[in-house]
């Protein structure tokens, strides 16, 4: 499959690119794009239960995300290593692994957290969002197509590569929208996988399909649909 078939989304939790970009995802599956996900943390900070031990927790939100990838076509979904929620920042450490699984996938776009923070809704911005959108934007560019940087990724086998698209989730100047009211379901479906992380599933979906329905009616799609926005950034050669 060339690169043109195949998307890479760099995420700081599991459940993060189902809140946002999942509709999205499932376009693309269903346009016969390869997507992978990479997760840089398992999410042990998260959920509602004060007495589940927090190993567990990073545990049985990894399964939530592989079920909810599934839900949405994505069968590749790989976890970093050594990264802890709610501790993660744009170091030497993220930015290799980041170009590590980038010139293992090599894909055409990748999609990520904005490193711009929203404050028009602050959830978009945790600061692991943050830390991870920067992390990807200097791995696209320019250490990933750079075959002088990390030269341990290249002692590895891992030539470097060019990524032709960034995309960006929770961006304050969204530039792009998809229509994703045909996938709507299967979208919602998958954001319920994260059980863990939704005391009040009705609450969470009513607020869901005011946002998606508020997001398609600025860009004209008209009531009765759903969408998401980004901010595409082209990377030049």
């Amino acid at each position: 499959m060339s690169e043109q078939r195949r998307v890479l989304v760099v995420m700081a939790h599991p459940d993060d690119v189902d809140f946002w970009a999942g509709g999205t995802v499932a376009t693309w599956v269903d346009a016969g794009v390869a997507v992978t996900y990479a997760l840089v943390t398992g999410g042990d900070a998260g959920g509602f239960d004060p007495a589940a031990p927090r190993d567990d927790v990073a545990d049985q939100r990894r399964e939530e995300q592989r079920r909810a990838a599934a839900t949405l076509g994505v069968t590749d979904v790989r976890f970093f290593e050594g990264f802890r929620d709610g501790q993660v920042v744009a170091d030497d450490a993220l930015i290799r692994s980041v170009c590590r699984v980038i010139r293992q996938v090599r894909p055409h776009r990748v999609l990520a957290q904005s490193p711009t923070r929203a404050w028009h809704d602050i959830r978009l911005s945790h600061p692991d969002h943050l830390a991870v959108g920067e992390a990807v934007a200097r791995a696209v560019y320019p250490f990933a197509r750079n075959p002088f940087a990390f030269p341990e990724l290249a002692a590895e086998g891992l030539a470097a590569f060019e990524v032709r698209e960034l995309w960006l989730q929770g961006d304050p100047e969204p530039n792009h929208t998809v229509d994703v009211t045909a996938v709507w379901a299967r979208r919602e479906a998958a954001l319920f996988e994260h059980v863990s992380q939704h005391p009040d599933q009705e609450r969470a979906r009513e607020r869901l399909r005011q946002e998606a329905a508020a997001v398609a009616v600025k860009a004209g799609l008209g009531p009765g649909r759903y969408a998401e926005e980004f901010r595409v950034i082209p990377i030049p050669a």
